[in-house]
Formats: structure tokens, C-alpha cells, sequence
């Protein structure tokens, strides 16, 4: 076994020996399938720490000659397969982790010739007899090797898009480097199986790619590889049930990406990291910073932050046409291309039935939250930057702080005119951003004698925060709004919630330009007292 030429199976191991493994061999059954056919190319690309790295150590083990695998797999779905044990350990693996080359050199040219005097040094020690053309020629070595010995080889090639995000604007080294893999892998009789993985779908030249070979399967098509993209919904409540976590909460905090034939798709570091911790939170942000958001949704296409703010009030699913994204990370067109990007990226849901997209959960929706506080977005900014002290003021019934609060979150912008309770709606929900962490936010929850604008009911771990129901006037009083809570009965709604509620009246009188609240506390255990 070498480094890169059938490095063997340990690092699968370590993978089945941790305390949280979901199976996903399942996606062997695919790969024997195509297998030695037309079809032998695989790009499958997902957003960071969706278990790239993980499928592809899993696919190293199982195909790698030089190790008896039988052990790792035994009590996997794939060894219920009849083909299960026909492939396994039975080729010549290369391993190529492209980050791993790119972070040793200083230019793509010095990348691939350590790539292939590293891997050419690997084949010719396990086969030195071999009579090779041209040892400086990793094709052809790996030609003479097949022409000799007839073993076919297997290409894991993981984080193969590392250079698309490394030299960004560096377009020679991009075409240097697609011409290489090009070379070494397009219509050659030595490969049985390509298996490529990374976070951007393969770069797109004009109206061709330079590996037009492979069939890609990305965060906007995954197809028949849709399962093992993440974990499943039924993979997930296993593990709440294994670790005595609630469901529901770890679907509002990592659920969100709708593959086509599956469903709700999780984000596996996320999940993991909230059954081992116990604890939901935001983990999603401890492997990349803000930063890197920030810099696409600042981009200056029109109806971009218009989207972005629509999706975050959870208004509207985005229409999208992926299309014309050309795979890359700096050739930008439109307001599509960007949110594309982001749906690769991982910042946002897609719905391939209806070519929307959307923000998928909490834990992304804070990213957009501390991404956009932190940018120049004028009043929208400021008012998310101050959503905690809002949202602290209506805890402790300081109806001054709430009104100046709600005057700072008012803004106007090229969709949104502020003139109706409807835009009110929005600009209370911008100002009490920071209320979703604490509460599961209702709007227009039917009362039964009309419905009340804003429900904010507390999530289990805060119960202790009071229950809040907001009703909203125009050019009126912050005082009929509570009159008008009271009369149509909308606490009896609530009735089954046993914790504490505060009614927040909140008016804003178009003559004044002036926003007024008034703030009262109920007790549900007088039930029917209104």
C-alpha cells in the first residue's frame, strides 16, 4: 500500500468506530452498477461537512486492493447486496485529495508536477517490473501497469474543485488544470470507476466543459444519489431517539434541503455535533466565517438584497434560473448566478420541481442574520444589530424602548411601500429578528373570532420566556389593539400553553410619522376570563 495507490482502509475505520456513523454504503450499489460502463463518471458535489470526505474514504475502503475489507462492511447495507462482495478490494485505488497537493505548492504548475511525480513514485514501487514508457508520464505509467497486469484502476478524487475557490480569478490554472484531468482520465480503457467530490459542480467553458465525460450530481440535480447527499429525516429521528433529543427542534435547526425523491435532507456535522453536545446551536459557523457570505450578498445585482430579506421574513421562495451559472466563483451575471452559488454553497435550500429557492433552517438563517448586521445595509442592519435589546425591552414591558425600536427597524425599499398593517407586519419582524431564536414565530394564527397578526410561542428549552401575542394597527392606537386582543378572545387560542404571555398592542399613526406600544401581561390560568 502506498500513499495515494491503494492507501488502504483505516481511515473508514475510523469513521465505523465512532460513536455516531449513519450507513451510507448504499451508494456502492450505484458505483458497482456503472462500473467498467459509459457511466463510469461520478461528480457528486455538496456543501462543506455534508461527509464529502467521509464518502469518499468509504468508497477508498471498499474498492482498494493491498486490505481485506470484509470486517469494515459486514453489518452494512452493501453486504446485503448480491454484488456486495464481487468489487470489493478487488482494483487499483488512487486517492487524490487535491487540497492536500494545492496547500504544498505555490503554483498550479508546481501542483501537478508533485501530484504526478508523488503518484507515478507510488506506482512504479508496487510495480517495478513493469516496463514503463515514459516514467514521467503518469498516464502512460498507469497504461503500461494496466497493459501488463489487467487490473483496472479506480479514480477517489476528493476536493477536486479546491482550485476553483484557491485561484478564483485565475483562469489559466483553472484550464491547466481541467486540461490535466482531461488527459488523465477522459477515454481512457485503464479507469473502471471516477468517484469526484467537492462544493462546485464542474467548471463550465462556453457551451462545453472540459469533462463532459462525467455525470454530475449537485446540489440542484442530485438524482438517484439524492439519499447520500446528507442524512435523511428517518435517519435523523433514529438518532433523536438514540440520544433523547428532540425532533422537532433539530428539523428547525438543521433540516431544509429538498432533494428531489427523498425529501428533508440534513446537514450530518450539524446533527452530529447536536447529539453528541446535547445541545442546538450554531455549528455550522465554527468552519467558515460570516465573511464568506457576506461577500456574495453585498454584490450589487438588482433584486439580490431585496431576495435575501424576502427569504429571511420567510415571505417568499425565490425564483431562480440556474442555468446560466457557469460553475465558478467569481463569473457573476445576475441576482441568479449569486443565489445559484449559494445553493451550492449551502446557504440556501432548492426545490428542482419548482426552481425556487430558500433560506433552509435556523442555524443558516444566523448566518444571514450576523452576516448582513455586519454589512452596509443601512436600517436593515442597524435593526437586526438591535433586535436583542428590542425584543429585551418587550420582555420587560418598556413600551418606550419597543416604539423607538420599531421606529429604527421602519424602512422603505423598491418592493416593500409602508403604508398598510402588512408592512408593519414586516418591519416588526425585522425589528424582533432575534425573537426566532427563543420562540417559534406564527403569523396570522386563526383565533377563531379573527386571527391574531403575530404569535412568538417559546421553543421548549425557553420556557421560561413569556408567550407573546402582537396585534398591529394603522393610524389608530397602540390601546384598540389590546382592546381588540381582548375582545375577539385570542389568548383561548393559547389555552394548552401554561407559561406566561404578554399582549404587545403596537400602532403606527401615518400623520406623525410616529410608531406608539402598549404592553399588558396575561395570566392563561384564568382561561375564558377575557
Amino acid at each position: 500500500m502506498g500513499a495515494y495507490l491503494n492507501p488502504g482502509n483505516e481511515k473508514f475505520a475510523q469513521c465505523i468506530n465512532s460513536e455516531i456513523y449513519v450507513d451510507k454504503t448504499g451508494l456502492i450499489r450505484y458505483c458497482n452498477r456503472v462500473i467498467n460502463s459509459l457511466q463510469k463518471y461520478i461528480c457528486m458535489s455538496r456543501p462543506r461537512r455534508f461527509g464529502k470526505s467521509v464518502t469518499a474514504d468509504m468508497l477508498t475502503a471498499y474498492y482498494s486492493r493491498g486490505c481485506d475489507s470484509r470486517g469494515l462492511f459486514e453489518k452494512c447495507e452493501i453486504a446485503r447486496d448480491e454484488q456486495g462482495a464481487k468489487h470489493m478490494n478487488q482494483y487499483n485505488v488512487l486517492f487524490l485529495n487535491m487540497q492536500e497537493f494545492l496547500s504544498r505548492t505555490n503554483s498550479m504548475e508546481n501542483m501537478l508536477d508533485l501530484l504526478k511525480n508523488r503518484t507515478v513514485r507510488d506506482l512504479t514501487k508496487e510495480y517495478p517490473d513493469v516496463d514503463y514508457y515514459d516514467k514521467k508520464n503518469l498516464a502512460g505509467c498507469m497504461q503500461d501497469i494496466y497493459d501488463e497486469v489487467k487490473i483496472p484502476f479506480i479514480f477517489i478524487i476528493d476536493e477536486w474543485d479546491c482550485i476553483f475557490r484557491e485561484y478564483k480569478s485565475d483562469s489559466d490554472s483553472q484550464k491547466m488544470y481541467l486540461d490535466f484531468l482531461r488527459d488523465l482520465l477522459k477515454d481512457k480503457g485503464y479507469i473502471a470507476l471516477c468517484y469526484m467530490t467537492g462544493i462546485l459542480p464542474i467548471k463550465k467553458y462556453g457551451t462545453h466543459s472540459a469533462l463532459n465525460m462525467f455525470d454530475e450530481f449537485s446540489m440542484t440535480f442530485q438524482g438517484a444519489l439524492a439519499q447520500y447527499v446528507g442524512f435523511t429525516e428517518d435517519e435523523v429521528k433514529e438518532l433523536c431517539l438514540r440520544y433523547h433529543m428532540d425532533f422537532e427542534e433539530t428539523k428547525k435547526w438543521y433540516d431544509g434541503y429538498q432533494l428531489e425523491d427523498v425529501g428533508s435532507i440534513y446537514n450530518p456535522r450539524s446533527v452530529v455535533s447536536a447529539m453528541r453536545f446535547g445541545k442546538f446551536q450554531f455549528y455550522w459557523n465554527q468552519t467558515e466565517t460570516f465573511e464568506a457570505l457576506r461577500s456574495y450578498i453585498d454584490m450589487n445585482f438588482e433584486g439580490l438584497k431585496d431576495a435575501v430579506i424576502d427569504m429571511m421574513n420567510g415571505r417568499n421562495r425565490i425564483s431562480v434560473d440556474v442555468r446560466s451559472f457557469t460553475n465558478d466563483m467569481v463569473t457573476f451575471h445576475s441576482r441568479d448566478d449569486v443565489l445559484t452559488l449559494l445553493v451550492h454553497l449551502g446557504y440556501l435550500g432548492y426545490l428542482s420541481d419548482t426552481g425556487e429557492v430558500f433560506i433552509p433552517n435556523q442555524e443558516i438563517l444566523n448566518e444571514y442574520v450576523t452576516a448582513i448586521s455586519n454589512s452596509d445595509w443601512g436600517e436593515v442592519s442597524k435593526a437586526l444589530k438591535n433586535s436583542k435589546a428590542a425584543l429585551e425591552a418587550v420582555w420587560n414591558r418598556n413600551e418606550t424602548l419597543v416604539a423607538k425600536a420599531v421606529e429604527e427597524a421602519h424602512f422603505e425599499s423598491s418592493y416593500l411601500q409602508y403604508n398598510d398593517e402588512n408592512a408593519l407586519s414586516y418591519t416588526i419582524s425585522l425589528a424582533f429578528y432575534v425573537a426566532r431564536n427563543y420562540y417559534t414565530v406564527i403569523k396570522e394564527l386563526p383565533t377563531g373570532k379573527g386571527r391574531a397578526d403575530i404569535v412568538y410561542l417559546p421553543r421548549k428549552q425557553f420556557s421560561d420566556r413569556p408567550a407573546l401575542l402582537v396585534e398591529l394597527k394603522w393610524n389608530k392606537t397602540a390601546e384598540s389593539a389590546i382592546k381588540q386582543i381582548k375582545e375577539r378572545r385570542y389568548p383561548k387560542v393559547l389555552e394548552d400553553y401554561s407559561g406566561n404571555l404578554l399582549l404587545v398592542g403596537i400602532n403606527y399613526d401615518e400623520k406623525t410619522k410616529k410608531h406608539t406600544c402598549k404592553i399588558e401581561s396575561h395570566s392563561l390560568s384564568y382561561r375564558g376570563s377575557l
